[in-house]
């Protein structure tokens, strides 16, 4: 392995930065979060960069971004880059997470109590 090879590994910034064209995640952290599901809409081109690539090819079926970006072992930040190109571009398709239910009121639910006291 060359010194350049050595150079390029998981942990070296210099990567994070080409792999976002030195974009940061803040802007699309709003929207995605840890669950956000995602799921492939499209193949994987020959021209693709091979982070959005690999992106697409897990992707068969829904992972969260958490599963991404520990597949992929990048960081969250990073991960969110990648998959709002490929949002912008309709390669991918993200869900939501399910919302926490509506719970009902606490009066409400001492009100059926004491009515069901009473019987």
């Amino acid at each position: 392995m060359s010194a350049a090879d050595q150079d390029w590994d998981e942990g070296n910034p210099e990567r994070l930065y080409v792999i976002t064209r030195g974009r940061s995640g803040l802007a699309e952290q709003t929207t995605f979060d840890l669950v956000t599901l995602i799921v492939a809409r499209s193949e994987p081109t020959p021209t693709m960069q091979p982070e959005h690539a690999a992106i697409l090819r897990i992707c068969g079926a829904p992972l969260s971004v958490a599963e991404i970006s520990a597949y992929l072992r990048l960081p969250i930040s990073v991960v969110t880059v990648l998959l709002a190109d490929l949002l912008a571009e309709e390669r991918i398709e993200a869900r939501s997470s399910v919302p926490q239910a509506i719970l009902p009121d606490r009066a409400l639910i001492e009100a059926v109590m004491h009515g069901l006291q009473k019987l």
